[in-house]
């Protein structure tokens, strides 16, 4: 989502930041946004008022050759890298900037990193000169998706740009990038919107309770709106946490690994919470059943981390969803039933 013909921003909340960082006169960008705010959203719109050919002063127009370009993901001086799992997602072409250049129609399962060689064809690229006379601008999101050779690739570009090339980077926390990148760049922060700003956009995109999937994201419209697309609505997020633990096996069967360990890590958070006494930030209230052991649900929260850090690892995904979930209920048994029936469950992942 870029500005339009209308020239309307895409997410109203980005209207004031959008405006500080115009104001910025650095090469190098880093934005520090939380997952669903808008932080793509963001940098695109970005990218195109430095790029817009308007005369007036109102950028991006949303209407000149160069908006339109942007809009349509064409535009000869704009180079957005992205991991191709993002790309799907999004429903972008799944390929990266390369590999269509290079025939790589290669069926493979899509990155969920910035390859070395992206960011070097990037590099190569905004040493040419700009097509429109403008600007070239290079946008990388999130930037932590680099592993850390093709972070160290860019650092010479960052610290000496070509031209009138300009980088965006994203992340959601910038302690993932190497310190030598974070140094190089201006860094500003994306606000996330006020619960009422989430609300009446998410009931614009036609969200039945969005105040219950807003929650449920953590705060974030776009992720929230995701949930929804997904066929998640309030009532089945509501009911969620008592029907895994009383319910039949498979439950969350087809979910895709990510959500579902998305969905779990917030129920065991908001477990903990409770247990300690406080209301639960993700479920609604009385939608986390009592009775949690907090030893457990700690046990439970570190097998949970573990996994999330190598969810791109072959597994079976049914069986390393219905492992989780198992231990999960054990959180909510007794001492004595619990111990047999989670080391029978994580024998399936290896443990």
């Amino acid at each position: 989502m870029v500005v339009g013909p209308d020239g309307r921003l895409p997410l109203p909340w980005l209207t004031e930041p959008l405006q500080q960082a115009q104001a910025q006169r650095s090469h190098a960008l880093l934005l520090q946004a939380a997952h669903g705010t808008g932080a793509l959203e963001f940098l695109l719109t970005l990218a195109q008022g430095w790029l817009c050919e308007s005369e007036g002063n109102a950028r991006p127009c949303g209407r000149c050759a160069s908006c339109h370009l942007v809009q349509s993901r064409t535009h000869p001086d704009l180079r957005v890298l992205l991991p191709d799992a993002l790309r799907v997602g999004l429903g972008w072409d799944g390929q990266g900037e390369d590999d269509a250049a290079e025939g790589g129609k290669q069926r493979r399962k899509p990155s969920r990193q910035i390859r070395i060689d992206e960011v070097r064809a990037a590099i190569d690229w905004l040493a040419n000169s700009s097509a429109r006379g403008r600007a070239k601008v290079v946008l990388l999101h999130p930037a932590d998706a680099m592993n850390p050779q093709a972070a160290s690739a860019l650092l010479k570009t960052l610290e000496e740009p070509p031209g009138a090339a300009r980088l965006l980077l994203s992340t959601v926390d910038e302690a993932h990038l190497l310190p030598t990148v974070r140094s190089r760049c201006q860094r500003i922060r994306l606000p996330p919107p006020t619960p009422a700003q989430g609300v009446a956009w998410l009931a614009e995109q036609q969200v039945r309770d969005p105040a219950v999937l807003l929650s449920a994201a953590g705060g974030g419209p776009l992720a929230a709106l995701e949930l929804a697309r997904a066929g998640i609505d309030a009532q089945a997020w509501a009911a969620l946490p008592r029907a895994l633990l009383q319910g039949p096996p498979g439950l969350l069967a087809g979910w895709p690994v990510p959500r579902a360990l998305d969905a779990l890590q917030k129920l065991c958070h908001d477990a903990m919470r409770q247990a300690l006494g406080a209301a639960p930030r993700f479920y609604p209230a009385g939608t986390v059943p009592p009775g949690g052991r907090l030893a457990a649900l700690s046990a439970w929260s570190r097998t949970l981390a573990r996994v999330a850090r190598h969810e791109d690892h072959p597994w079976n995904d049914g069986l390393l969803i219905e492992a989780l979930a198992c231990e999960g209920r054990a959180c909510w048994q007794d001492a004595t039933a619990r111990a047999p029936r989670a080391a029978r469950a994580f024998d399936t992942l290896g443990r």
